[in-house]
């Protein structure tokens, strides 16, 4: 979508399996810290992580920090700006690194820059397929088929499901007989296990007022969740205040199981989503690849939808508007043309120069290993305006000179060579204004290199096209035409 940037930063989130503790987190967190300090030669100047859920009791959304669980962290780090490497291959490094030590953690690297923070609209990965249907085990039977589809992809890195599917938990069984014998209910008991397990806060409000500054606390009691450890000490949590009976373990029973730590939903549907990342691949062929790799599937079962998101979703839509934005440009500039001159062929032989200019962006994009992405394509864009206004003033001399000389041969030999000081100017200055931009200069400048380097090309080949191609065409296809004038108003006419 847009030209990478080699800004010397990277964010990183690690997974550890699912469920994993808060404490064992932090500590493969620093690990993979160090390792990434000595994969740089100790070269990092900042780094910041975030280990873990944010915890209920503070106000902070979880709409900037969206981990998934206690096993997840994510990591930002910024270099040095004295060491430059290539942050693929850097990225390549740490994933062999980290995994060698961390075989079972999952790595994945997402946007860090605004710009591309934005224009991903929220997806951490170029490629994302969301998978979607009422059934989270129908759903996750499908994922689980096609992530090895998408690792026999040799370009695609990171591949995993985004979601925690198998996420430790204890199922609590409530015997409402012995509840009810008791005198207890499933709100009661209910509440007594939120208290013991979470926080008072959510079974009972209470408030104290500070007199000297008429302010309001909230006052909240829990339980630390490193002192509740066993199963032994949830099974003993009493159920009536004041009496150490009877406990949670006379009306219920225990069992060990998995559940989805994370249910997302689009409308009705509930949905996996299928994350990875690009390596050394533009962003249309990964997307190319990922694509067959669904069809190749089969015909999805009943009740699923399969959807291909994130950016490879955008870029489709994105490019697809500019294609017929520039088509119908095209045919704007055709018929203005046409009406200008009051002839269709006129019109056409100014055209001739189009498929030059996109044929020579298209070029030295190719040599200079650039992409075609927003910025070159505004380049190209750009490269055809200069290069119609060029064509306009050969061909609208020389209709002028064949009405004089009544050759048209002639006519445009003398049209581009009277042009030829013009045109030249034109493009040659524009393509010296360009030249920083596509060297890259600056700050950020790998984002508009493209852009320059597109217009350059363009250029150069709409040049050579308007001052020997179009006169040529011009030649050819005006060789017969009538002299006398063409237009349509009977008082203007011959």
């Amino acid at each position: 979508m847009l030209p990478k940037v080699n800004s010397g930063q990277f964010q990183l989130r690690i997974k550890e399996p699912d469920g994993t503790r808060l404490e064992r987190t932090e500590e493969a967190l620093h690990k993979v810290l160090a390792i990434i300090d000595s994969t740089v030669d100790n070269h990092v100047a900042i780094s910041s992580s975030y280990v873990g859920l944010v915890p209920s009791s503070y106000g902070t959304s979880n709409l900037y920090i969206f981990n998934t669980g206690t096993h997840e962290a994510l990591i930002q780090v910024g270099l040095d700006e004295d060491y430059k490497t290539n942050l693929d291959d850097l990225k390549e490094k740490l994933r062999a690194n980290i995994n060698s030590v961390f075989p079972e953690m999952r790595l994945s690297f997402e946007p860090i820059e605004l710009t591309e923070k934005i224009m991903s609209q929220g997806a951490s990965t170029p490629i994302e397929i969301q998978v979607a249907g009422k059934n989270i085990p129908d759903i996750e039977n499908y994922a689980n088929k096609l992530i090895p589809k998408l690792k026999s992809i040799s370009c695609l890195r990171d591949i995993q499901i985004k979601q925690p599917l198998k996420f430790p938990s204890i199922h609590i069984d409530f015997d409402r007989l012995k509840m009810a014998q008791l005198g207890l209910n499933v709100s009661e008991v209910a509440n007594s296990v939120t208290d013991a397990t979470s926080s008072s806060r959510f079974t009972e409000k209470n408030q104290w007022l500070d007199e000297k500054v008429a302010y309001t606390y909230q006052v909240q009691v829990q339980v630390p969740e490193y002192s509740m450890n066993e199963m032994n000490q949830l099974k003993s949590i009493p159920l009536i205040k004041g009496k150490n009976r009877p406990i949670l373990s006379d009306v219920a029973t225990f069992s060990l199981d998995t559940i989805p730590g994370e249910y997302d939903r689009t409308g009705p549907r509930r949905f996996i989503t299928v994350s990875a990342n690009i390596h050394k691949k533009d962003l249309a062929a990964a997307t190319d690849y990922v694509q067959k790799a669904i069809a190749d599937m089969g015909e999805t079962p009943r009740g699923l939808k399969v959807e291909l998101k994130g950016m490879s979703n955008l870029l489709l839509e994105t490019f697809s508007s500019l294609q017929n934005g520039l088509i119908v440009a095209i045919i704007v500039i055709l018929l203005l043309l046409a009406a200008n001159y009051q002839s269709f062929k006129l019109s056409l032989i100014v055209l001739t120069t189009i498929p030059a200019v996109i044929l020579g962006s298209l070029l030295i994009l190719l040599l200079t290993g650039s992409t075609l992405n927003l910025q070159s394509y505004m380049g190209i864009i750009m490269a055809i305006g200069v290069s119609v206004a060029n064509a306009i003033l050969i061909v609208t001399n020389a209709e002028t000179l064949r009405i004089k000389y009544e050759d048209a041969t002639k006519a445009a030999k003398v049209s581009a060579s009277i042009r030829l000081r013009p045109i030249l100017m034109t493009s040659l200055a524009m393509i010296a204004g360009m030249i920083p931009m596509a060297m890259g200069f600056g700050e950020a400048g790998d984002q508009t290199a493209p852009l320059g380097r597109a217009v350059i090309g363009g250029l150069m080949a709409s040049t050579f096209a308007a001052l020997f191609i179009v006169p040529l065409v011009y030649s050819l296809v005006q060789k017969k035409a009538s002299l006398k004038n063409p237009s349509l108003l009977p008082e203007i006419s011959n």
